[in-house]
């Protein structure tokens, strides 16, 4: 979807990438192909048990083939990631910054780490900051959310699920997430202010569950906060990592991140822009 020219319609520069998350169980490679079919401006690298994921000469090569910039990484911190690159949390960081640099992303994404990575986590703020002081990538560490099993609250990320505790120089908001803690997402954005930087686009129903939507099947303000971002002239990435595990069959699965393309487009124009 390509919006037309208008004399009063403000259309941000802001780049709209796929996360390569989007197309799991699918690979990397899938997410290239894909991209560059619907017309999304990038991709955003989930570094994860894909091995192409994991080598950066596989994924300059994909970069190339497909004519798509890597506009971020997602450094792997997932449970299911504990063991790509490394098991050490500083290495896998260093790593990311490291295929940033070579792939010509600016942001490495990076959640706060487990309770359990007790030394890591005592250690986190300080030492996202020393890494930042070391580079032009941007390290956006993403809000996540407290775990729920029937009526109990499990703690599991620390310094906290709610980064804006902390004084990190560059945030990611990730809207499914703003879903799943059952907090607002203009107050989040809010406290966030301009280091604000990254942002990871999908729906939620606010059932406790992290369910990654599709923009606009949810409950979450996605058009409203995609027209802010279009009106302050927000300089970061809007980054499409959705759930398409249930798409019937590889059509259904390219006909939603379609849709969530042109929702994307469509509500980062806005009829004017407040600096």
């Amino acid at each position: 979807m390509v919006l037309p020219a208008h004399p009063a319609l403000h259309i941000p520069d802001t780049k709209i990438a796929l996360s390569t998350a989007s197309v799991y169980p699918e690979s990397t490679s899938v997410a290239f192909e894909l991209a560059a079919k619907l017309g999304y401006d990038g991709v955003e690298v989930m570094v994860w048990n894909d091995p192409v994921s994991q080598d950066i000469d596989a994924l300059r090569a994909l970069s190339d083939q497909y004519r798509l910039p890597i506009l971020a990484v997602h450094a792997p911190c997932l449970l299911i990631t504990q063991r790509v690159w490394t098991t050490d949390p500083w290495t896998k960081l260093q790593r990311a910054r490291a295929a940033a640099d070579r792939l010509g992303a600016d942001t490495v994404v990076v959640h706060p780490p487990f309770r359990w990575q007790r030394q890591y986590a005592r250690e986190f703020v300080r030492g996202i900051e020393r890494m930042a002081d070391e580079t032009e990538v941007r390290f956006a560490v993403e809000n996540m959310y407290p775990w729920r099993y029937r009526d109990r609250e499990m703690l599991a990320y620390a310094p906290g699920w709610d980064v804006t505790e902390e004084e990190y120089r560059h945030f990611t908001i990730d809207l499914s997430h703003v879903a799943t803690s059952r907090i607002d997402a203009f107050a989040l954005a809010d406290r966030m202010g301009e280091r604000l930087a990254h942002v990871h686009l999908a729906d939620g129903s606010g059932s406790g569950k992290d369910e990654h939507l599709i923009p606009g099947r949810g409950k979450q303000p996605c058009a409203e906060l995609l027209e802010r971002l279009a009106r302050t002239g927000f300089a970061g990435h809007v980054v499409l990592e959705v759930n398409t595990r249930r798409s019937g069959s590889p059509a259904e699965r390219e006909a939603d991140l379609a849709e969530a393309l042109a929702f994307t487009r469509l509500h980062l124009a806005t009829p004017s822009r407040v600096g």
